[in-house]
């Protein structure tokens, strides 16, 4: 699948694959998971510690199990599946914020570790996880905090 999608790409050379590729408008959501019967612990903490708001799910969807997040326009949508190891995985939701000193003193305040990433020139960072192991990165860009 790879390689004949790659020889596809070769062939389209470039700019005949711009002109006739549509547009992506935006992100709508991320998916992360946590194990079944997680969802009111994952609830607490995306709500209460993270300030994500709780959006309805639909119907059909709902009998799976998880719930719906949102902030300023973007989802996350909360999953139930068993048998990850979420600590095995690079997979990451990267929140922007106006503060990531205050985010830094308020997670530590509640007992959260934090990781220090990798710093890119301009996009001062830092890691969480989550209580079921997912990766959560906080990242201030240069262009937000004034510099």
């Amino acid at each position: 699948m790879v390689a004949s999608f790659a020889a596809a790409l070769e062939r389209e050379q470039g700019q005949q694959l711009r002109a006739a590729r549509p547009g992506i408008v935006r992100v709508h959501h991320v998916q992360i998971t946590v194990p079944p019967g997680a969802e009111n612990e994952a609830r607490r903490f995306y709500c209460s510690v993270l300030g994500l708001r709780e959006v309805p799910k639909p119907e059909l969807l709902a009998a799976r199990g998880g719930l719906w997040l949102e902030q300023e326009g973007f989802q996350v949508h909360i999953g139930v599946e068993d048998g990850v190891d979420r600590r095995a995985t690079k997979a990451h939701v990267a929140y922007e914020v106006n503060d990531l000193t205050a985010w830094r003193a308020h997670l530590e305040a509640l007992g959260l570790t934090i990781t220090e990433g990798i710093q890119a020139p301009g996009l001062p960072r830092f890691e969480v996880r989550d209580p079921f192991g997912n990766r959560i990165e906080f990242v201030q860009p240069d262009r937000v905090a004034g510099k």
